[in-house]
């Protein structure tokens, strides 16, 4: 039988006391974290960590990924250790963990010589349930020879690795210190390993097994779908305008008023300008890429997981990692890089489970320049053709006419039904014949010669007669003005999906030129249809519920429980403030709203409330309780 530490206030002691392995994990999930009953796989996995077994876990963010080793190091005997990339993730962890009364450390750059002694002391004496450390640390012959005496006097209970998909070279978070990790497996064959994350395709999931010497684990893949999350994808039209109505449409449509959220774009320059442009829109703005001083970007990053109602600008550095749970939406202004990558990013919104929305804007430009990057990289070719099958992936998504969420799911291999919760099911998009348009646009690629862009060959189709197109005598090509029919948006749509299914390419002289593709044949000579997505301003029909909201459901409050709620947020924000923390840290909004609606009266209601644990309640009951009383007097 596992041998708990005897310390820990979580474990009830003599004869009351959990006899097995699962008894005890169950015991420490109520006592300590505030919750009944265990989610989805959590409990076959934590069954199997605390058994000796080796997992790979892979389960969405916001579905608990974190509490199947946090139990299972404080069920077995020793320190378990933590294999994390993220400075602010270890951060929120060890401080959430230590205000439930767990023996938490991290070691990483941003302590203090003083501090990081302490936590090596700490360590070296077994009096650690958890230590968060960086792989390149962790690989250290200093560090692993500390390993070695702490495991031989105290017992090494578990190591969990993190962002298991950042061993990948296939992955959008390659880092290569994970690739030393497999020195876990020949080093300390006892110990068993979990390698976590929130996203990874099946050739990510093997590599991540034959790195990290996972051979024999078992494989725990959970649903990759959040219901909470409203996915939406717009035409690029004027995308800062456009972000701009999506933020101020509240309810279904946007996030509400005062809401936190993120913002992606591809450059450290349209970060700063999109961020001073939504500061003078009235919104708080901070502003996160890897150009910016390390100073900065802590400062940045501490006021987002600190401060309500602010917006992170940022470059893809951000994110990863960030546990703050009230995120209630992420936009991108730019294509992301792969559907992993949109997934992973998209991802950081309603942790908590309540509503969130993923919004993208989406054009003909970024099409283009993410196919002329990959044609035009040095990489080897079969690279190359991974990363242009994950290009195919993403534009699909973003051109998909039916359930977007399907085709996201898909993906990563798990089968679903229409959502009723993205814009296409929201709102479905016609589709049209496009055969005749097409041939309309690839003839006119060819006859200039398959050397100039779509912006020159929509100007020559729809009868433009500018000082580029005389100069040239395009004017006199049988194809001048024969798309008079379409206008320059209903062109630019036809040309984004042309390239997105692979008809057209970009030259490879690298001048933005388009060429015919393959591919290309069988359209323009009218021996396949094209159907297209119809591009039209659609009005939204009503929301209809999502097809399994789960966790998702929006926990609507009335007049005075939505009173009570402000003021345990504001009671909330004292005590953080108080002790250093982020609010979210002290209790989750999800919490809040519970405490609202069913007004508990003395510490035994306080913990039948859903992520009320002992220690919390002996240390913020008084305060919560009495802030529940004042309201109820």
């Amino acid at each position: 039988m596992p041998v708990p530490h005897p310390t820990h206030p979580g474990l009830p002691e003599g004869p009351s006391a959990p006899s097995s392995g699962g008894d005890l994990a169950l015991a420490v999930l109520r006592r300590v974290f505030g919750y009944d009953s265990f989610r989805g796989a959590q409990a076959e996995i934590i069954d199997r960590v605390v058994g000796g077994g080796d997992s790979l876990v892979l389960m969405p963010t916001g579905g608990g990924k974190s509490l199947c080793y946090q139990v299972p190091a404080l069920v077995r005997r020793g320190t378990g250790i933590v294999v994390s990339p993220l400075i602010a993730l270890m951060q929120d962890q060890v401080d959430a963990l230590r205000l439930l009364g767990v023996r938490a450390a991290f070691l990483n750059s941003s302590l203090a010589a003083d501090d990081a002694a302490e936590v090596s002391r700490a360590m070296s004496a077994g009096e650690l349930d958890l230590l968060y450390v960086a792989p390149e640390r962790l690989l250290t012959a200093g560090f692993l020879d500390r390993l070695d005496r702490l495991h031989a006097d105290h017992g090494l209970a578990l190591f969990a690795i993190d962002e298991a998909h950042c061993v990948s070279q296939w992955g959008h978070d390659f880092r290569p210190e994970y690739l030393g990790l497999s020195v876990l497996a020949e080093r300390y064959p006892d110990v068993p390993r979990l390698a976590l994350t929130a996203t990874a395709d099946r050739l990510t999931r093997t590599e991540i097994r034959a790195r990290l010497a996972l051979d024999d684990a078992a494989e725990y893949v959970s649903s990759f779908d959040r219901p909470n999350i409203t996915y939406a994808v717009v035409e690029k039209d004027n995308a800062r305008e456009q972000l701009l109505a999506f933020l101020r449409g509240g309810g279904s449509s946007g996030p509400e008023p005062g809401s936190s959220g993120i913002v992606y774009c591809a450059s450290r320059r349209k970060v700063e300008q999109t961020a001073v442009w939504l500061a003078d829109q009235g919104f708080t703005t901070v502003t996160y890429h890897a150009g910016m001083p390390q100073d900065a970007r802590r400062a940045a990053q501490d006021r987002f997981r600190r401060e309500d109602g602010v917006i992170v600008v940022a470059t893809i550095a951000f994110g990863m990692g960030i546990d703050k749970p009230d995120v209630r939406f992420v936009a991108h202004l730019d294509l992301p890089k792969s559907l992993e990558a949109y997934y992973q990013e998209t991802g950081r919104a309603g942790r908590d489970g309540l509503p969130a929305h993923a919004w993208m804007a989406y054009g003909l430009a970024d099409v283009v320049l993410q196919r002329s990057w990959i044609e035009a990289s040095d990489a080897p070719p079969e690279v190359r053709r991974v990363e242009s099958a994950k290009l195919d992936a993403l534009l699909g998504y973003c051109e998909v006419a039916s359930c977007r969420r399907v085709v996201l799911l898909e993906y990563f291999g798990e089968a679903s039904a229409p959502c009723g919760n993205c814009d296409t099911c929201l709102t479905p998009p016609q589709v049209w014949d496009g055969t005749v348009p097409a041939q309309k646009f690839l003839s006119g690629a060819i006859r200039t010669g398959q050397r100039f862009g779509a912006g020159h060959i929509i100007d020559l189709l729809t009868g433009r007669r500018t000082d580029r197109i005389v100069a040239l005598e395009h004017d006199q090509l049988p194809t001048f003005g024969v798309g008079s029919d379409l206008d320059a948006q209903e062109w630019r749509s036809v040309a984004r999906q042309l390239i997105a299914r692979g008809l057209l390419a970009s030259h490879p002289d690298g001048h933005g030129g388009l060429r015919l593709t393959e591919a290309a044949g069988p359209v323009l000579r009218g021996e396949a249809q094209l159907d297209l997505r119809r591009s039209t301003p659609r009005t939204p029909r009503a929301r209809r519920s999502p097809r399994a909201p789960g966790r998702a459901r929006e926990a609507a409050l009335s007049g005075p429980d939505s009173a009570l709620f402000e003021d345990l947020r504001t009671e909330r924000k004292s005590i953080a403030d108080e002790q250093g923390v982020p609010a979210y840290v002290v209790l989750h909004d999800a919490t809040l709203r519970e405490i609202a609606a069913r007004r508990p009266g003395d510490t035994q209601a306080l913990l039948a409330i859903p992520g009320i644990g002992a220690a919390k309640a002996e240390r913020y009951g008084p305060r919560i309780l009495a802030t529940v009383s004042r309201a109820s007097a």
